[in-house]
């Protein structure tokens, strides 16, 4: 489908959260790491809204703990103490974690606050075990500039990210807490993105620029992207949990045609004459209808004490259920996932997918027969589960029916490894941020800044150019680096090693070797950060040649247990002496001498290449180079 972008009036903005690689969590002195194996303990909690000051309960809380869900945590005694139980107050806001968020501030030209208070955000869905997140607002507006116009930045946080969801059953979640009070740089974007490519490049340039303090977590789940979409006529929709870049402008490009098909919807409604008041809020009990069903889905679900089949009839929304909302996902699946979220059903069933599921084309005339309803213009739900789940869940359903006569309802939506999204929750309102009072306020003093001013990232346009006067990269190469997802692992590989490895090989081997290993298919997918550094370490001191590097990489990207020496060893690609080159040399020239000999200097090519054949990944090219050369011109100084 393809959109105008500008027509549709296509707004959207950015929440950018990233892990910041501090020494401690950002209200206690755990380390900031994840653990898989040691001592644990684990204990159980529930949760319960509470009203705000003003008297208040957020709606989006309310739903969590309507649930009823039992939340079990697994605090490891390496990185989670008793501030992430919950039986400790929160230690002082930690000032590492600050100065970064400050550093980032000015990067952005953000207007720093003078002193940061501690809120308290509602958040009882068992990812922490207060009940709430802890945030703090670090600087206000800025802007960062991009090719489709300048951003505005609204805000810029500081807060705890959550802990780590081990597995969900019906009525319990398990949590890890070692990533819980690991410091998260919350930048929050105005809506001044009107196209989905350009979405992606913002977000990733903000992830760039946090990552050039040197003061970034890397690797899955490190980074998280959410994202709130809107068009004309539609509604502000949050979208939350991105976790690849990549998938970015896919999301915003999905919602974008979800809520121009929800408005479709809603044009088609009351051309065919149907009023919101239509849709009853009745639901019947349909079990006589499949007690001789040969669906086996349905038959199983009857098969258990309490269980039946409810239905509610949809007037004139024959056809409807079935339109394609986003690909792969219709009007009904959007009914499904309330049904799933409000009433903890499995899914639902629609007469505009039947006869299907075992469900016979007699049992869906049977079935509108049984309702009184118009076979030819109504559509019927129904769903098979416990009767007060169902009721639950389809009283949901009557509710997002009847908001399809306005269009699209504003909630929060989770993104699908796909693109497409699905209902989360409501969007949550403004009575869930509180003050927090076991933290005292920050003072943001001249030392403070001071201190961030260390590390506030280089600009683009500076870097680019000492990129290439001082490190002699290319101009095209040098662009190509500062696009990278892996800058900051270029400059300290540079820091690192740039004095026995060329900065250019470094650079190309983040930007262009790893390209040329995809499109052998090789899995770069595998290829670490850790993998790219011990690589380089090994043409550093002299154990492999520049030329093993691709070699190296592609079976560690098959081989991820292993290390870049293991590697190179395995392959047979630790360093040759001078003295075996010089073997090898003389031994192809002694085979190809009539060849030299009749094609004097110009015969270079046809011995290097034979001798690399042999030596490749073992030795420095330019060293081969040197030393073919001079065997050259021996043996045809010795003719002469």
């Amino acid at each position: 489908m393809k959109i105008n972008y500008d027509e549709i009036g296509l707004k959207a903005g950015l929440e950018i959260h990233i892990q910041l690689d501090t020494r401690h969590k950002l209200f206690c002195n755990c380390p900031t790491k994840l653990v898989e194996e040691g001592s644990e303990d684990v204990f159980e909690r529930e949760l319960r809204p509470a009203k705000s000051e003003l008297g208040e309960v957020d709606v989006a809380a309310m739903l969590e703990w309507k649930r009823g869900r039992i939340y079990e945590y697994h605090a490891p005694r390496d990185s989670s103490c008793l501030v992430e139980a919950d039986e400790e107050p929160p230690h002082e806001l930690n000032r590492e974690a600050l100065a970064i968020a400050l550093a980032v501030a000015k990067a952005l030209h953000s207007s720093i606050v003078d002193e940061i208070h501690v809120m308290r955000k509602i958040v009882i869905d068992g990812s922490n075990t207060t009940g709430f997140q802890r945030t703090s607002i670090i600087a206000l507006g800025g802007y960062l500039e991009d090719e489709g116009g300048r951003i505005g930045i609204q805000t810029i946080c500081l807060e705890e990210d959550a802990a780590r969801k081990l597995g969900e059953e019906k009525d319990r979640v398990k949590y890890k807490l070692d990533r819980l009070g690991i410091p998260l740089i919350e930048i929050a974007t105005a809506p001044d993105i009107h196209d989905p490519v350009q979405a992606e490049r913002v977000a990733f340039k903000i992830g760039q620029l946090v990552r050039l303090t040197g003061k970034a977590k890397r690797g899955l789940g490190t980074i998280r992207q959410d994202l709130n979409v809107s068009i004309k006529g539609g509604e502000k929709i949050e979208i939350k949990g991105v976790q690849h870049l990549y998938l970015i402008s896919k999301v915003v490009e999905y919602e974008a045609i979800r809520q121009l098909k929800l408005l479709e919807i809603r044009d088609e409604l009351y051309r065919r004459g149907v009023k919101p008041e239509q849709v009853s809020g009745e639901i019947h009990d349909v079990t006589e209808v499949f007690k001789n069903t040969k669906s086996k889905i349905i038959r199983r679900i009857l098969g258990r004490k309490g269980y039946g089949v409810y239905a509610i009839v949809l007037p004139r929304f024959k056809g409807l259920l079935g339109w394609e909302v986003q690909p792969g996902r219709r009007f009904g699946t959007e009914l499904a996932d309330y049904a799933r979220v409000w009433g903890g059903v499995g899914g639902l069933f629609h007469t505009d997918e039947l006869p299907a599921y075992g469900i016979s084309a007699e049992e869906v005339e049977k079935l509108y027969e049984y309702l009184k309803a118009d076979h030819g213009r109504d559509a019927i739900v129904f769903i098979a589960d416990r009767r007060d789940r169902a009721f639950a869940a389809l009283e949901a359903v009557i509710e997002r029916v009847r908001y399809a006569f306005k269009g699209v309802p504003p909630e929060t939506r989770a993104a699908n490894p796909d693109g497409t999204t699905r209902y989360m929750r409501p969007r949550p309102g403004a009575a869930r941020m509180y003050p927090e009072t076991d933290i005292p306020p920050v003072e943001v003093t001249d030392e403070l800044l001071a201190e961030a001013d260390k590390i506030v990232p280089e600009p683009f346009d500076v870097k680019l150019q000492r990129f290439v006067e001082e490190y002699g990269l290319s101009r095209e190469l040098a662009k190509a680096i500062l696009n990278n997802i892996r800058l900051d692992l270029f400059e300290k590989l540079v820091d690192k090693y740039g004095d026995k490895v060329s900065p250019t090989i470094i650079a190309a081997t983040i930007e262009n070797t790893i390209k040329g290993l995809r499109k052998d298919g090789v899995p770069i997918e595998n290829i670490s950060d850790e993998h790219i550094e011990e690589t380089i370490a090994l043409v550093a001191g002299g154990v492999v040649a520049k030329e093993a590097i691709p070699e190296i990489l592609a079976y560690l990207a098959r081989n991820t247990d292993k290390s870049a020496e293991e590697a190179a060893k395995e392959l047979g690609l630790t360093g040759l002496s001078r003295e075996e080159i010089e073997s090898i040399v003389d031994r192809i020239v002694s085979e190809n001498i009539g060849k030299i000999l009749e094609r004097g200097e110009r015969s270079f090519g046809l011995i290097m290449g034979k001798v690399m054949a042999i030596v490749r990944g073992k030795a420095d090219g330019k060293l081969v180079a040197s030393i073919v050369r001079a065997k050259i011109k021996s043996v045809l100084a010795s003719r002469d």
